[in-house]
């Protein structure tokens, strides 16, 4: 089948990865795509939200297959906008529904499937520009650190924790006021913090059955010792140490079957993948929050531990029959490095050319934001090359990346030397 994936990342150039090594794949594209999956497949210059583009792509190259890799082309309901077209309902779209996607899309319509669900997640109440003094109220019923997140997608950064009451109600009213995050910030989700350790649990469904693939945990700050300004993620390790098996069938039981469980009651269609932060508060799991997409850079030590034909699993997904694959995961530990531009999470430059790429061994390269220009690979965003490698000790898998990494060079490159500290 002719298969398309949606998005230029690093998520999408190691989805591309995994379904050019399948044999039910034969012609493969990716838009927009990057100078990486260029090397596997055909790029098409193309936004991920111009669904009538997509539609004229998916007709003209008989496209059997789409596979949605960031949120916002989701959140915006291209999965019913392909539903509801005559043209293309015949065509198996991997993520969830428009309703489906609110979980992402709306941090207050998380928590209230959360609550409804009864799935443990911190205590919570969400305030608009009208209601800013009763805000400040909340605020001061809690106690330090204050949690605020904007309601609305803000590109991974809409999330502050703030250690002093008064400039959390300065941000609040920043965000809701001020627009601070634009129209994401409109409504604000103001949560009791949670005093743990996180994880990413990631869940392939098909909207019935479930499959549970590896555990991983990234690094957001840019800093080291998780210091600075949130990021994309600056890396990310699978599996997580501490989620030994005790703790995993608590997740499961908890979160996992009635999250699957409360969208089926629900009646919201659901194929794809639940990404479901989560963070361990003694022995217990709680939700942070959910997306409705495959974490980056999380995906790039995950999936390549997916042994199991990825386009395979995705016809299940399709046609509801999840239940009739078993997953085969790779034992050892993969370890994920992101290389990022200089002044990234703020203002950085593009176009810097990449030396060394060519060099790397025994680790995989992930480009995540690059583009050829000239016949040479230059940057083109703020995070810029994932190195992921293996390892049966994560501590040895990320010596490999950081040896790896010592091979590449752009200008201003910068990357976190300090990964798995905290493990």
């Amino acid at each position: 089948m002719n298969i398309l994936v949606l998005g230029s990342g690093g998520r999408e150039h190691t989805f591309a990865f995994k379904i050019a090594q399948s044999n039910l794949c034969e012609k493969l594209f990716v838009a927009p795509g990057n100078a990486g999956t260029a090397n596997i497949a055909n790029n098409v210059a193309l936004s991920v939200t111009d669904f009538t583009a997509i539609k004229e792509l998916v007709l003209k190259e008989n496209i059997e297959m789409v596979v949605v890799g960031p949120e916002d082309p989701l959140v915006q309901g291209i999965t019913d906008f392909f539903a509801e077209d005559n043209d293309l309902k015949s065509i198996s779209v991997i993520g969830p529904s428009k309703e489906g996607a609110r979980l992402e899309g709306s941090k207050e319509y998380a928590k209230e499937f959360l609550i409804r669900h009864n799935i443990p997640t911190a205590a919570y109440q969400s305030f608009t520009e009208n209601t800013v003094t009763e805000g400040k109220k909340f605020l001061e019923t809690l106690n330090a650190p204050y949690v605020l997140k904007a309601d609305g997608l803000a590109a991974g950064k809409g999330v502050l924790i703030l250690q002093d009451i008064e400039e959390a109600k300065t941000e609040l009213e920043n965000m809701l006021t001020n627009k601070k995050f634009g129209a994401a910030s409109e409504k604000v989700v103001i949560e009791e913090f949670l005093d743990g350790i996180e994880l990413s649990v990631f869940v392939l469904t098909d909207g019935k059955n479930y499959i549970t693939l590896p555990t991983a945990k990234d690094y957001k700050r840019i800093g080291e010792g998780d210091t600075g300004l949130n990021t994309g993620g600056m890396g990310a390790i699978s599996p997580v140490p501490f989620a030994d098996e005790a703790f995993m069938s608590k997740i499961e039981e908890q979160i996992i079957k009635p999250t699957v469980e409360g969208l089926a009651k629900e009646k919201i269609d659901y194929r794809g993948f639940i990404f479901i932060g989560l963070i361990k508060v003694g022995d217990d799991p709680k939700v942070i929050e959910y997306n409705v997409r495959m974490g980056d850079p999380e995906t790039e030590a995950v999936l390549p531990r997916v042994k199991t034909d990825l386009v395979s699993l995705f016809k299940h997904v399709s046609n509801q029959t999840l239940d009739q694959i078993a997953v085969e995961i790779d034992p050892r530990s993969a370890a994920t490095v992101m290389t990022v531009s200089g002044g990234y999470p703020e203002a950085y430059e593009k176009g810097k050319e990449i030396k060394g790429i060519d060099q790397i061994s025994d680790s995989i390269v992930f480009h995540a934001g690059t583009k050829l220009n000239e016949n040479k690979v230059v940057t083109n965003g703020g995070r810029v090359i994932a190195v992921t490698s293996f390892d049966d000790d994560f501590r040895e898998a990320l010596k490999k990346s950081y040896y790896n990494i010592e091979k590449l060079h752009f200008d201003e490159m910068y990357y976190r030397k300090d990964l798995g500290f905290d493990l």
